[in-house]
């Protein structure tokens, strides 16, 4: 870099559930400063546990979305008392919790293109929105209008295929039927419809940002192949809908420079861009850099796989959404509540207590587990949804116990059979290249990895993710700047750390889980017809 050049930043906001956060990079891709606002212990006038009010009714979640308006207040306040100099801050993104959808007033326009920069933003914005608290993607409570618009659109089945996913009660499509059915009132007053993403891409734009397409493909509403508000949805949901929810972009948009509030208030350039904002799980595919063709699983409280695909199956269960770094691709997403809890039992009551232990019951049996298998619901699962423990000896009759070392190996291989399973069914295809990236607490046991990279038949690696999120975020901002030259997300974050390699498939890997994966399927089907209520 010449003398007296400035280093660019890039920053990268994060809107979760319980918290707002930032990492600042530079353009070598290292990450200079972190911080956050807490929003229970830091904001506690809004009395939210967990960042959300559980109403009585246990169905209904919310958040109050001034506490969102506070947080990003806070937030720039302790980044400038830290002495970071915005006025190198190049380009923005951020990414907010799926599924959480902001109703904004009508005059809210005109209110975010006329911010006074003396005042705080909360102080500014605290008449602008006509819901106070917005439904989240824990509120479970718009049954009704799920089923309604399954039957509008010819089943769950068909609105897979147009949206990506069936209809669930958190998918805001249905949260704003839902609205519209019981709160009239408040749902005339809005002018805009927002995720939590486009309203948070809102406050630093000082007017309404377009949803992407990436965000938007959460909603039941999406027709994520034609990348536009799916007619037959839209009409299902509320008349006129598109007007409220604006145009949907791609996710890499340049939405505009940001709010003169920003460069008056903070010191922001006037030619810092803002890239359009995402939701957090397509800025955690970001900010692991999966790649065409890989499969990202995190081995946590519960296990969720991220899929790169070229093109999805139409599926009752996990989302397809339109893919946050390749407009042409997409990413698909399984979540499976029964993951590190089920291996800490099973650990307990087979191997002693002891991780050594479990790894080396690993070791000691044979790949295929001279044919046993298991599947293990501690909880109801998400995918299959099935609950109980079910074991199946080599001639598939139901056995009540196996030995605990074939016990340890039936547990993780029927697990990573099951991500396979369901993966491919989504429209995953295991090729050559294709690399698993790993995450999350199991993610550190070399054993339970070598069993992942046998059962998919790829090779293993292993990446640091802490904050993936806002580091996604991040890596978005400064591909967004570079994307309309042509730029390729892979070309701008090749500079980051390479994830390391940490199992390849045994050679008779292929043969054996081909084969086991036929049978596991039929055998998965057996235990979904005995636990359906």
């Amino acid at each position: 870099m010449a003398a007296g050049q400035v280093c660019p930043l890039y920053l990268g906001f994060d809107f979760s559930t319980q918290q707002l956060k930032v990492v600042v990079m530079d353009g070598t891709l290292n990450v200079i400063h972190q911080d956050n606002v807490q929003f229970d212990s830091e904001l506690p006038e809004f009395r939210t546990q967990g960042g959300v009010h559980v109403h009585a009714d246990r169905l209904t979640v919310t958040s109050p979305v001034l506490m969102w308006v506070k947080a990003l207040d806070l937030l720039l306040d302790k980044m400038k008392r830290a002495g970071l100099d915005f006025s190198r801050v190049r380009a923005l993104s951020g990414s907010g919790q799926q599924h959480g959808s902001v109703f904004w007033r009508r005059g809210a326009s005109e209110s975010l293109q006329q911010l006074h920069p003396d005042q705080n933003l909360h102080q500014l914005l605290q008449g602008s929105f006509s819901v106070s608290d917005c439904p989240v993607w824990m509120d479970s409570s718009s049954t009704q209008q799920c089923e309604d618009l399954q039957a509008a659109v010819g089943g769950a089945l068909r609105l897979a295929e147009i949206t990506g996913s069936r209809a669930y009660e958190r998918f805001t499509g249905n949260q704003i039927a839902k609205l519209r059915q019981t709160r009239p009132e408040q749902y005339q007053d809005a002018e805009r419809i927002s995720l939590v993403s486009s309203f948070a891409a809102s406050l630093f734009l000082g007017g309404y940002a377009s949803i992407d397409y990436s965000d938007g493909s959460g909603m039941n509403l999406l027709d994520i192949r034609t990348r536009t508000w799916s007619e037959v949805c839209l009409e299902a949901t509320a008349p006129h809908l598109d007007r409220l929810l604006g145009a949907p972009v791609s996710s890499p948009s340049v939405l505009g420079p940001v709010s003169s509030y920003f460069v008056h208030r903070y010191g922001f350039s006037e030619s810092c861009r803002v890239v359009a904002f995402t939701g957090d799980n397509p800025a955690s595919l970001a900010g692991m850099r999966l790649q065409q063709g890989d499969i990202a699983v995190s081995l946590g409280t519960s296990d969720t796989v991220f899929l790169w695909i070229q093109q999805p199956r139409p599926a009752l269960e996990g989302h397809v959404f339109c893919n946050p770094v390749d407009w042409r691709s997409f990413m698909a997403l399984l979540c499976f509540k029964n993951g590190s809890l089920t291996r800490e039992r099973i650990r307990n009551e087979c191997a002693g207590g002891s991780w050594e232990q479990f790894s080396a019951a690993l070791r000691d049996t044979p790949l295929g587990n001279n044919g046993n298998i298991g599947f293990y619901f501690d909880s109801m699962e998400i995918t299959p949804p099935a609950v109980g423990v079910h074991r199946f000896d080599p001639d598939d009759n139901q056995v009540s116990s196996l030995s605990p070392q074939v016990e340890v190996r039936a547990l993780v291989e029927g697990q990573f059979l099951s991500r396979r399973l369901h993966a491919e069914r989504l429209g995953y295809s295991i090729i050559p290249g294709t690399r698993v990236l790993a995450t999350g607490g199991a993610s550190s046991n070399k054993d339970i990895l070598q069993v992942l990279s046998d059962v998919l038949n790829a090779p293993v690696y292993t990446i640091d993710v802490s904050n993936s999120t806002c580091l996604g975020s991040a890596y978005r901002a400064l591909h967004g700047l570079v994307a309309e030259s042509g730029a390729s997300f892979s070309d701008v974050v090749k500079k980051a750390p390479e994830p390391q390699l940490v199992a390849t498939p045994h050679p008779t890997a292929r043969e054996v889980y081909d084969q086991m994966l036929q049978r596991f399927a039929r055998l998965e089907e057996r235990v979904l017809q005995k636990t359906r209520p």
